[in-house]
C-alpha cells in the first residue's frame, strides 16, 4: 500500500517523479505529493488530495530545475485524506516519504515532546520530526538512531537539506527496489516505476542504508560496512505495464491470461511430465510430507482453495487453507512433516510474510508461489515456484489468480507422480490437459459479448448472489469478491446446498443469482438448488458446460464454457466470472482499475 519514488541525477526531477507516481498509483490514490531539493532554494513541496492527475495539474505551472526529489501516492492509514496528511512530510532540515505503519508513534511523540510541532495526523511526520531533532550533520548516524526507535514496518526515502543531490533510504518489511543508470539513480516501491530507466535493479535489503546520487547507489549495513546487493534483471517489457490500447488494465490482463498460463506451465514440462528441478523443488520434499497448509489472503487464498480441492480429491493428502491474517494469531497445527505453501502475487503481503515466518519457526518447510522475483517472501522461503504473469496493474487480480491455480496444478501433478498416486500415463494426460487450458480461455474471451449483456442487467441490482458446489463453490467465492470490489454491489457466495439453511431468505423477486454448474457428478444437485431460487423469483444466470441446455423454468440466461473436465474448466469459468465483474463495473461508469478504498499490494497489517 502506498507508492514511493525517488530520483536524483542529471535531469529535472519533477516530471520524472510525477510520471513515476502515475505508474505506482494502483498502490494508493487518496492523495499524492512530491518534494524536490534545490541546492540554492531548499525544499519545494506540492501535495494534492485525489489522484496523481490532480497533482500533475497543480504542479504543471511550477518551475523548478531541481534534479533530486521524492514522491508519494497515499493509501491512508493514519489520519484522513487531506493535503496536510499527504506525503512528503517536512520537519526542519528533513523531508521524507514513508510506506508502512509506525506502531509506537504515539509513544515517540510523547517521549520526545513532538506534539506541538506536528502539523499532520500521520505517524510518518513523527519520523520526520525525530530525524530533524537528532540531525547534527551525519545522515547515517541519525537514520540509525531513529530506526532503532521505530516499531512496525517502514520504507523511508529521506532528503536532508544540507545534502543536495542525495536521497537516503532504509526499509523494514515494506518493499523497495532501486537502480542506477546513465542518467542517475532511482528508487521505488516496485518495478513499474523503475523499468523505464533500467531493466537491472536490486531489492533494497532490510535495515541497510542506501545513498542515492547521480553517480550511483551506495549500500551499507547499520554497522557501516559496504554491501554489494544482488543485481536482478526484469524479464518483461515495459509495454507489459501499459494498457496497449485496452480501455482498462483489468481487461488487458484478462486477455493476457492464456499467454501467462503458457509462460508458467510450458517450462515446467519435460518429456510430458511435470518438471520442478529448475525451481529447486526436491522430490524428497513431496514424498515425505504428511499434510499441506496453504496460507494466503484474498484472491491468492481463493487460488489456494482450488489447489486444496485438486490435491485432496486426486491425491488424498490432507490440505488446510488458512487466512494469513488469522494464521499467525492462532496456534496452527504444523510441524516438520507439514509443507506450508504461501501464495502471494507481490511476494510482499505482510500477513502472508508473517505467516511464513511462523511456519518456519515451527519447523515446517515453506514453498512460496509468487510472481515477483527477489521479493521478501521469495527470499525467505525454502522453495519458490515463480509464476510468470508479468506485471499486474489493475487492483482486481485476474491473471495472477489463474497462474497461481496453474502453479497449484503443477505441484499436484508432481506430488501425485512422485508418491505413486498417479501413473506416468495419468500424469502425462494431466499435464497435457493443463497445457491446453490457455486455448479454452482464449475461446471464452472471444465470446464475451454475451457476458456484457448480463452485466447490463445486474448493474442496478443492490445484491448479487453466487452459488455452486465443490470446485465451483471455490470459484464463486473469487467471483463474488471481484464483483463487489470493483462494482460496489453487495455480493455473497454460498455453497448451493446450504441455501436451505437460512440464506434462501435473502432471495426475492429479480435478485440476480449466478449459479456455476460445471461438475458433472453434482450437476443435478446444483440444478435442484437453482430451481429453489428460481421459484422464489430470482433472476438466474447459469454458467455451465456446452451441451447443458436448460429451460426458462431453470434460468433466465445461460453462459457456456467449452466442454472439458471440470478440473480444467475452472480456467475458462474464471474468465467468465472476471468478465462479469469487469463489464458490470464499466457499465456503472466506475474506475475499474482503481476501486475506492483499495490498493494493490497490502503491506500493512
Amino acid at each position: 500500500m502506498c507508492g514511493i519514488i525517488g530520483y536524483t541525477g542529471s535531469e529535472p526531477a519533477k516530471d520524472i517523479l510525477i510520471n513515476g507516481l502515475k505508474q505506482l498509483e494502483y498502490r494508493g490514490y487518496d492523495s499524492a505529493g512530491i518534494a524536490v531539493l534545490d541546492p540554492n532554494t531548499g525544499f519545494f513541496l506540492k501535495k494534492k488530495t485525489g489522484k496523481v492527475e490532480e497533482l500533475a495539474k497543480a504542479a504543471e505551472e511550477e518551475k523548478t530545475d531541481a534534479t533530486c526529489g521524492i514522491g508519494h501516492t497515499r493509501w491512508a492509514t493514519h489520519g484522513g485524506v487531506t493535503e496536510t496528511n499527504a506525503h512528503p512530510h517536512n520537519q526542519g532540515a528533513v523531508t521524507i516519504c514513508h510506506n508502512g505503519i509506525i506502531e509506537n508513534y504515539k509513544e515517540l511523540t510523547s517521549e520526545y515532546g513532538l506534539k506541538n510541532i506536528l502539523k499532520s495526523e500521520t505517524d510518518t511526520e513523527v519520523v520526520a520530526a525525530l530525524l530533524d531533532k537528532f540531525y547534527e550533520g551525519n545522515p547515517y548516524k541519525t537514520i540509525k538512531k531513529v530506526v532503532n526507535l521505530l516499531a512496525g514496518s517502514f520504507a523511508l526515502c529521506i532528503m536532508f537539506e544540507d545534502q543536495p543531490g542525495k536521497i537516503f533510504a532504509i526499509r523494514n518489511v515494506s518493499p523497495m527496489v532501486a537502480a542506477s543508470f546513465e542518467g542517475g539513480s532511482i528508487i521505488a516501491s516496485d518495478l513499474t516505476a523503475v523499468i523505464n530507466f533500467s531493466k537491472k535493479y536490486f531489492v533494497v535489503p532490510e535495515y541497510h542504508i542506501l545513498t542515492l546520487s547521480e553517480s550511483g547507489i551506495e549500500v551499507q549495513d547499520l554497522k557501516g560496512r559496504a554491501v554489494e546487493p544482488e543485481i536482478l534483471e526484469v524479464n518483461w517489457d515495459i509495454t507489459s505495464a501499459q494498457k496497449g490500447g485496452y480501455p482498462h488494465y483489468m481487461l488487458k490482463e484478462i486477455n493476457e491470461q492464456p499467454e501467462a498460463i503458457e509462460r508458467t506451465v510450458a517450462p515446467r514440462i519435460q518429456d510430458g511430465l511435470p518438471y520442478l528441478e529448475d525451481d529447486g523443488i526436491d522430490d524428497d520434499l513431496l514424498k515425505n510430507l504428511k499434510d499441506i497448509v496453504i496460507v494466503a489472503c484474498g484472491t491468492a487464498m481463493h487460488a489456494g482453495m482450488v489447489g486444496k480441492s485438486i490435491i485432496e480429491s486426486k491425491l488424498r493428502i490432507p490440505v488446510t487453507v488458512e487466512i494469513a491474517s488469522e494464521f499467525r494469531y492462532k496456534d496452527p497445527i504444523i510441524d516438520e512433516k507439514t509443507l506450508t505453501i504461501v501464495v502471494s502475487q507481490s511476494g510482499e503481503t505482510i500477513d502472508t510474510l508473517e505467516a511464513l515466518r511462523l511456519s518456519k519457526q515451527k519447523g515446517s518447510k515453506v514453498l512460496s508461489v509468487v510472481n515477483v522475483k527477489g521479493s521478501t517472501i521469495a527470499r525467505e522461503s525454502d522453495y519458490v515456484l515463480y509464476t510468470h504473469a508479468g506485471p499486474e496493474i489493475a487492483v482486481a487480480s485476474t491473471k495472477a489468480y489463474t497462474v497461481q491455480i496453474a502453479a497449484m496444478y503443477i505441484l499436484a501433478a508432481r506430488l501425485g507422480y512422485v508418491r505413486g498416486v498417479l501413473t506416468e500415463e495419468e500424469t502425462k494426460q494431466f499435464m497435457d490437459k493443463l497445457s491446453g487450458v490457455g486455448e479454452l480461455m482464449q475461446k471464452t474471451i472471444k465470446a464475451s459479448d454475451e457476458i456484457r449483456g448480463i452485466a447490463n442487467h445486474i448493474k442496478t441490482a443492490p445484491d448479487v448472489f453466487y452459488i455452486g458446489r465443490g470446485i465451483d463453490y471455490t470459484l464463486s467465492l473469487e467471483a463474488s469478491l471481484k464483483l463487489k470490489e470493483i462494482s460496489y454491489i453487495h455480493s455473497e457466495a454460498y455453497a448451493a446446498g446450504e441455501l436451505k439453511h437460512g440464506t434462501i431468505a435473502l432471495i426475492s423477486e429479480q435478485v440476480p443469482v449466478i449459479a456455476i454448474a460445471t461438475e458433472e457428478h453434482v450437476y443435478s444437485k446444483v440444478i435442484s438448488n437453482v430451481r429453489e431460487v428460481k421459484s422464489r423469483g430470482a433472476y438466474v444466470i447459469l454458467v455451465t458446460n456446452e451441451g447443458k441446455t436448460e429451460s426458462s423454468e431453470v434460468c433466465d440466461q445461460q453462459i457456456y464454457i467449452p466442454k472439458v473436465d471440470s478440473v480444467f474448466g475452472v480456467f475458462a469459468t474464471a474468465v467468465v466470472l472476471q468478465l462479469i465483474a469487469y463489464y458490470t463495473s464499466d457499465a456503472k461508469g466506475l474506475d475499474v482499475d482503481k476501486p475506492r478504498n483499495l490498493a494493490k499490494s497490502v503491506t500493512v497489517e
